[in-house]
């Protein structure tokens, strides 16, 4: 008589569960969480460890070489009545503010040029982007040459012209200075908004832009009723990048002109690697940095709350 195997009933049912392997493969939100752990340990690494480590530093003495204490908001205080940090937040807010409306008016333009039926209008668009793919040490680099004092092209073109009849000081001079890094930033950022811009043009259907012709409507009252109420969430979203990566802008600055003359171009970013890195004092410098949250929070937080509403979203009343 053949032996016949008995299989309890608990062993059984063990068997028949599926493992969790399985079961993280049978389910979205499971494999979802699976494939999500590699970047949230990134970002977890390089990003919300030094940040909090920033913060932390921030409320202490810490210097290059010697482990500091906390002493709370000193550092903070030392800022207040520190020129050179009040000056680099004028610098900060001003350079962000006008490279910003520089950016949106030409990119705007462009991205409206662009859209047009232009011949050659791939290798147009190719040409556009080119300033925004060539590395910013490399940018700046060019327009240290073409700003230099005794070397610049541009106040070459212009002595030969007949306009000037000596050399500009570029980067010698407080207000030439800040204009100029400021000009180098606007060439660098344009195709950045333009071709955001241009993606959201693309999406507006030409029969509205039909219809309102029909119906007599000026070009400025298709872009003004038509185009501009739907651009508005990409322009929120394209300039709220824009302002985050002007207001933290470091190698431009750094590379141009080390926050002179006399600190005229001097912003929170450079001068928190001055003071941090050369300087020796961690704790100030990463105060400088941490001071920087409240502007880009609020930056954020425009964009948010302005994409949550349905006007800015369809066009239309709230």
């Amino acid at each position: 008589m053949a032996n016949v195997a008995i299989v309890h009933p608990a062993r059984q049912a063990v068997r028949s569960r599926p493992s969790l392997w399985s079961r993280l493969g049978q389910s979205r939100d499971g494999l979802g969480a699976v494939f999500m752990l590699p970047t949230a340990a990134i970002l977890l690494t390089f990003l919300a460890y030094p940040l909090c480590l920033g913060i932390w530093l921030a409320f202490t003495d810490t210097r290059i070489g010697k482990v500091g204490s906390f002493v709370g908001l000193e550092n903070y205080e030392l800022l207040l009545d520190d020129s050179v940090f009040l000056l680099a937040v004028f610098n900060t807010v001003f350079y962000t503010v006008v490279a910003s409306a520089l950016k949106f008016a030409l990119g705007l333009w462009l991205a409206l040029l662009l859209n047009e039926n232009l011949p050659f209008k791939a290798v147009i668009r190719a040409i556009v982007l080119l300033p925004w793919v060539v590395p910013t040490v490399l940018s700046a680099i060019a327009f240290w040459w073409i700003f230099d004092a005794q070397f610049s092209v541009i106040s070459w073109a212009l002595i030969r012209m007949g306009l000037i009849s000596e050399r500009i000081n570029f980067l010698g001079d407080p207000w030439n200075a800040r204009a100029s890094v400021i000009a180098a930033n606007v060439w660098r950022g344009i195709p950045f908004v333009a071709i955001s811009l241009l993606a959201g043009l693309q999406t507006i259907p030409p029969s509205l832009h039909e219809a309102a012709t029909l119906d007599g409507a000026t070009p400025w009252q298709r872009f003004r009723r038509i185009t501009l109420p739907m651009l508005t969430p990409i322009i929120a979203v394209v300039m709220t990048f824009s302002v985050l990566f002007t207001f933290t802008d470091f190698q431009l600055i750094y590379v141009l002109t080390r926050g002179g003359p006399l600190n005229a171009t001097h912003l929170m970013a450079t001068l928190s690697f001055q003071r941090a890195i050369p300087g020796g004092q961690l704790g100030e410098g990463a105060a400088i940095a941490v001071a920087m949250i409240p502007f880009l929070l609020a930056s954020i937080m425009f964009s948010y709350f302005g994409l949550q509403r349905r006007k800015w979203q369809q066009g239309g009343a709230d």
